[in-house]
């Protein structure tokens, strides 16, 4: 019996006596071999150690192997008594600190502080995620040792024991600092994440807890890292240049861009589409519309020239009808009636289908690429129409390869509908009014030919009947 006892204790004793054989090892292992090697000499240390200790135990008489028997029982007599002090100890002391604790929660309610510690943790829950999200945070970072004042305000939120001033006055002063940062206009130094995600030093304007200026830049606040960044796509230029003269201004009322949502609207309006990345939405259809339009466009502008030209040449003429130019449709009209001496005598018919011939000459020219206007006026729509239907297949397509309409699937079909029909309908009405305008001016030119090719026949006519 003593034997056995005393052998069921030399595995134990060899195994404590190898591992901290081995925690002596000043070396750590650094890969799977030296630590496989490290197990291997574990297990030689621990065999050598049950060994030796057999063998020392084996040598010994009996009188000696009872001797430790007696030994080993009684330390574990006295340490079986002290664990059992140690527990009744333990067990008192949680009694007394329940009744500790219950005295000073009747005392607190005595007193009306359990109400108290009640409010301020609720008001510390409600204003935590406010701090959280609020960019004055950058303004006063925690003190050296000092968690966060979100965290803190979490932490003090969920915590059971009983508050203490220093906590209570933190928790009115942080609150009472937001309030009062709220209402004031800025300057320190912070860290600000440039676009290139290298982290910066910077002057910061800060405008309550709404809109945030360094360098001329806007800057976006980052809860989780608790720092600005610059906003990857800035503001249209006369925003751009109120924020320069806000930085500028030293004294007296300054305009200012205000974000009334802190951040959103200028998340928004950064995230807006420009012109290009509108028409590229567009897709394959878009490009053709742009091609037809700007085709059109430049017809317009050319034929555009060319009647101001002419309105101007036929006016300069009007004012010299016997002196006629060949450098404009009313001159030629002229010189092709009057140039040659002999027509004047010809009969009034063949007069009049001369001179209708000489205003036919003229009008291609006036009313040249206006039937190209005509039929991309209506092509415009009719394109649109088919960047539409593409659009509302491709939408298709995503719900059925999906298998649910999530908007965002679906975003990039409508994208193609809808800016396909924009520019089909801005093409149309863009060339409809060029259209008008080229019709207009040319009627005009042939208004004045008219005229006065009735009056050149009248004139002729006049003349025969004299003779």
């Amino acid at each position: 019996m003593i034997r056995r006892t005393m052998y069921s204790l030399l595995p134990l004793a060899a195994v404590l006596f190898a591992a901290q054989a081995l925690a002596q090892q000043p070396r750590t292992p650094t890969s799977l071999e030296e630590v496989l090697k490290g197990v291997e000499q574990l297990g030689a240390a621990a065999d050598q150690a049950f060994n030796q200790r057999k063998s020392e135990y084996e040598s010994k008489s009996q009188a000696e192997k009872d001797a430790a028997l007696r030994t080993a029982e009684q330390q574990r007599t006295q340490l079986t008594q002290a664990s059992d002090k140690l527990s009744d100890t333990y067990q008192a002391n949680e009694l007394r600190i329940s009744m500790l604790n219950q005295q000073l929660r009747d005392k607190a309610q005595s007193l009306g502080l359990a109400e108290l510690f009640g409010l301020a943790r609720q008001a510390a829950n409600d204003n935590s995620s406010i701090l959280q999200q609020s960019m004055i945070t950058t303004q006063f970072p925690p003190q050296q040792g000092q968690q966060p004042r979100d965290e803190w305000m979490r932490q003090f939120a969920a915590s059971t024991a009983a508050p203490t001033a220093a906590d209570l006055q933190r928790l009115w002063v942080e609150i009472q600092r937001e309030m009062t940062a709220s209402g004031q206009v800025a300057k320190y130094r912070a860290t600000v994440v440039q676009p290139n995600g290298e982290p910066k030093e910077s002057e910061v304007i800060r405008i309550g807890p709404f809109t945030a200026i360094s360098e001329g830049q806007f800057l976006a606040y980052l809860p989780n890292l608790r720092t600005f960044n610059v906003l990857p796509r800035q503001l249209p230029g006369e925003f751009m240049k109120v924020a320069r003269e806000f930085m500028n201004a030293t004294s007296g009322y300054a305009n200012a861009v205000v974000d009334a949502n802190r951040g959103v609207l200028l998340g928004l309006y950064v995230e807006r589409p420009t012109p290009v990345e509108r028409i590229e939405a567009g897709a394959e259809i878009g490009v053709i519309i742009i091609t037809v339009g700007a085709l059109g466009a430049l017809a317009f502008i050319f034929q555009l020239i060319h009647l101001v030209i002419v309105r101007i040449a036929v006016s300069s003429q009007l004012r010299h009808l016997d002196r006629p130019t060949p450098n404009n449709p009313l001159g030629r009209v002229l010189l092709a009636f009057k140039g040659d001496k002999s027509r004047i005598e010809e009969d009034s018919d063949v007069a009049e289908l001369r001179i209708t011939e000489a205003v036919l000459r003229e009008v291609p020219k006036l009313e040249r690429f206006q039937a190209f206007l005509r039929l991309c006026v209506a092509a415009g729509p009719l394109l649109g129409l088919i960047g539409t239907v593409v659009g509302m297949i491709l939408t298709f397509q995503s719900i059925t390869e999906s298998g649910s309409s999530n908007p965002q699937l679906m975003a990039n079909g409508i994208g193609v509908a809808m800016i396909a029909t924009v520019l089909g309908l801005f093409v149309a009405i863009s060339l409809l009014f060029a259209n008008a305008l080229l019709n207009s001016l040319s009627r005009g030119v042939v208004q004045i030919l008219d005229e006065q090719s009735a009056g050149m026949l009248a004139e002729s006519i006049e003349k025969q009947r004299r003779a």
